[in-house]
């Protein structure tokens, strides 16, 4: 079977967007729906990315996942959608944690280190310029036409059967927030707070330079509607790499800011985040507090070191991919802002050596330097040590593979996880510790990134 795509006009991006995924989740038990928001950092082509349904899939643990992907992406000249847990890094950078660490304890929100699937339905929501007048004035145009488009691509020739469907989904003009118990740390402050200076230890004793610690928060038993608490996830935080995702029980509501890896053509691009200053004030006075934030962020000694120790990190991963001295910076210390926070993003890319494949890019890459540290080797063991919670999908990555080679890859953080089977809710926040760290400063920017699930949520303050 070969996939066909049409594209059908449409009126009102907003209101089709919600009515897909309606149409997505209540339909199919896996389905992937990537959300740009608008934003011009993340430059997509299109809007909106749905898969929904599979044709086949593969999915394995850390060992082998790797090896099955590759012998999976080999057979299929088609769309591809899925993730990488962050248990993958047991192969791609060999550690050893003892007993009591994180990582030995349940997974209890139950994705594996590795899921791809090509999908029944492949829909792309592609923005216009708004709306013309029509040639003629009619009820169905309303004297409107849209530049705005739904592609919808389908195995079976039943685009318009699809696009009937996803018109007649319901709409809700507002998202219906949770009543949730307030989550529950894995670590009260203190102890917080000394793990944080245990770190610093290793560092001073050259074990590495700077270490990614997160931690959970978590809510058990908790019901929630997953796709009503996307959305409102999605209006309290809309950032350029979100996601909806589900593999049956499993759901990743992620609203991230991040990119992990771009290829184009022949080009690879990363877009790693280090350094966080956050959004004050309301109305005329945000936008001047917002360019003092901007400003103080751009400067900050702490945040500039954190930034480009990462941003070598990834010069050298990219430098196993790509053609000798393409490797190059495109950006360094660039400043973006979102809805609770601004954030300093640095653009690498380099020209990939001519049969590098995903899984190439994959092994070459993983886990990404911003949610480990340097060197990444020493820090995924000090990780294992130190937290309390495996990461599983959380600081993997999701996204998709095109028939032609391309992919596009984030960076799971500012997520809520959720288990609908055991009715189990987690989200974790992490930052980047330097031996110049104030450990009640980096708590505090871990409470801040996590705001925009908190509101999600209908949550206003922390149990501590």
């Amino acid at each position: 079977m070969e996939r066909t795509f049409v594209a059908f006009p449409i009126l009102d991006l907003s209101t089709i967007r919600q009515r897909l995924l309606t149409w997505a989740d209540s339909r199919f038990d896996v389905c992937c729906f990537l959300d740009n928001h608008h934003y011009e950092i993340s430059a997509h082509s299109v809007e909106c990315l749905l898969a929904a349904g599979v044709v086949d899939k593969v999915h394995a643990g850390s060992g082998s996942a790797l090896p099955a992907l590759a012998e999976f992406a080999a057979t299929k000249k088609d769309w591809m959608f899925g993730h990488i847990g962050y248990g993958l890094s047991r192969e791609t950078e060999p550690w050893a944690g003892s007993t009591t660490t994180g990582e030995a304890l349940p997974d209890e929100i139950g994705f594996p280190d590795l899921f791809f699937f090509v999908p029944e339905y492949v829909i792309e929501l592609l923005p216009g310029q708004g709306q013309v007048p029509a040639p003629i004035d009619t009820p169905e145009t309303g004297g409107l036409r849209s530049t705005s488009r739904i592609r919808i691509g389908s195995l079976r020739n039943d685009h318009a059967a699809v696009l009937e469907q996803i018109l007649s989904a319901p709409f809700s003009a507002s998202a219906i927030l949770p009543a949730i118990p307030a989550p529950k740390p894995r670590f009260a402050r203190d102890e917080y707070l000394d793990t944080v200076r245990k770190l610093q230890k290793h560092i001073l004793r050259g074990d590495c330079y700077e270490i990614n610690f997160c931690q959970e928060f978590y809510s058990s038993p908790a019901h929630i509607d997953p796709l009503q608490t996307w959305f409102s996830l999605s209006n309290s935080s809309p950032n350029p790499f979100s996601a909806y995702y589900k593999i049956g029980a499993s759901h990743l509501l992620c609203a991230s800011p991040e990119r992990y890896l771009k290829r184009s053509g022949g080009t690879i691009l990363s877009q790693p985040i280090k350094g966080t200053w956050p959004r004050t004030g309301n109305g005329s006075a945000r936008e001047v507090a917002d360019d003092a934030a901007r400003s103080q962020l751009y400067h900050s000694s702490k945040d500039r070191s954190e930034n480009v120790m990462i941003v070598d990190l990834v010069r050298n991963d990219l430098s196993r991919l790509c053609v000798e001295g393409t490797v190059e910076v495109e950006e360094l210390y660039g400043i973006y802002t979102f809805p609770q926070v601004h954030q300093m993003i640095s653009t690498i890319k380099g020209e990939l050596i001519p049969g590098i494949s995903l899984v190439d890019c994959i092994r070459a890459t993983f886990p990404m330097g911003s949610m480990t540290g340097a060197p990444k080797n020493r820090v995924v063991r000090l990780i294992a040590d130190v937290e309390r919670t495996p990461r599983g999908i959380f600081s993997g990555a999701v996204g998709y593979m095109t028939p032609e080679g391309g992919f596009d890859l984030n960076v799971v953080i500012r997520s809520i996880m959720y288990n609908d089977r055991n009715k189990y809710l987690s989200y974790q926040v992490g930052s980047g510790i330097t031996f110049y760290s104030d450990p009640l400063l980096e708590y505090e920017e871990c409470l801040l990134k996590a705001e925009g699930m908190k509101m999600a949520l209908g949550l206003h303050h922390f149990v501590e």
